[in-house]
């Protein structure tokens, strides 16, 4: 119960700030995100729900990276790691299933998966960064730009349609 009263807090407090924020003109553009000590931008129309992750279920043979699968409303979500899948933490990475979140991928992507992240930090517009440049040389195919913020923190953008259709994505068996 504690779980929904804080995504429920969580929802809220997202939802006011974007109802201020059109309020003011702008526009939120990304639900900002960190996990495994980086910050990532998953586009608002790309993102689903934010969820809980608790009473997760594990997969047998599956990547270390896939958690297993929650349910949601009836419907299963696979949960992915998403900062042990990006690389971006040792393969031992732990979690704390009391404390962490997932953000689902639109459902018009036909993917019923969810991204574990650390914490979700809040909504972001165009304006509250001062540079942008694209993705490293090498980078996957789903990071798109990176932003620096005004602090000089570097947000890293990631399309969620093209990560969707990745076929490492999509391979979670590890047979």
């Amino acid at each position: 119960m504690v779980h929904r009263a804080v995504i429920r807090e969580l929802q809220d407090r997202l939802a006011n700030r974007l109802q201020l924020v059109q309020e003011k003109g702008g526009v939120a553009d990304w639900l900002a995100v960190r996990t495994a000590g980086k910050h990532y931008l998953f586009s608002l129309r790309q993102a689903g729900e934010i969820l809980p992750v608790f009473n997760l279920q594990p997969v047998p043979f599956t990547k270390p990276w896939f958690l297993g699968v929650l349910t949601v409303r009836g419907g299963l979500l696979g949960v992915i790691e998403f900062g042990q899948f990006t690389r971006s933490a040792a393969p031992a990475l732990s979690w704390r299933e009391d404390s962490s979140m997932a953000i689902s991928i639109n459902e018009q992507f036909e993917v019923n998966c969810a991204l574990q992240v650390d914490e979700v930090v809040g909504l972001k517009g165009s304006d509250a960064f001062v540079a942008s440049k694209p993705s490293a040389s090498g980078a996957p195919a789903y990071y798109s730009h990176c932003y620096e913020d005004k602090t000089g923190r570097v947000w890293q953008s990631c399309d969620l349609q093209i990560l969707a259709r990745n076929p490492e994505f999509l391979d979670i068996s590890v047979c």
